[in-house]
């Protein structure tokens, strides 16, 4: 499935207005992350399973400061450098993002470590 996410093509599994998706979907799930094997937006690497004929690579770490994050909040699209310390908040529009992806880091981000957040959550 896909949906344009503020003039941005998201692709995933029941994607919303603000990219939350089938497998995250609570208040501050609302980033969509780009993968260096097909440089599509996705919600979550399930979503990329879900959609995608190739396996998930994560976003080259040389390519870093490229935009890589969008915002489903207001749409600004972070590079991978900005997002990492953004301290879990859009710095354009101060929406809250879910401090538990940062344990799926190596997913998405060539070389980062994933790592548990100083805020417990259930989500992402």
């Amino acid at each position: 499935m896909e949906r344009i996410v503020h003039g941005t093509l998201v692709r995933g599994v029941d994607v919303d207005s603000a990219t939350r998706c089938a497998h995250y979907d609570g208040p501050r799930d609302v980033i969509a992350l780009r993968f260096g094997c097909c440089e599509s937006f996705v919600p979550c690497s399930a979503c990329h399973d879900a959609v995608a004929d190739h396996p998930a690579e994560p976003w080259p770490r040389e390519r870093f400061d490229e935009p890589a994050v969008l915002c489903g909040g207001c749409g600004e699209r972070l590079s991978v450098r900005a997002y990492l310390d953004c301290g879990f908040a859009c710095p354009a529009c101060g929406i809250e993002f879910n401090p538990g992806c940062a344990s799926h880091y190596d997913r998405y981000f060539e070389g980062v470590e994933p790592r548990r957040s100083r805020e417990s959550t259930t989500d992402g």
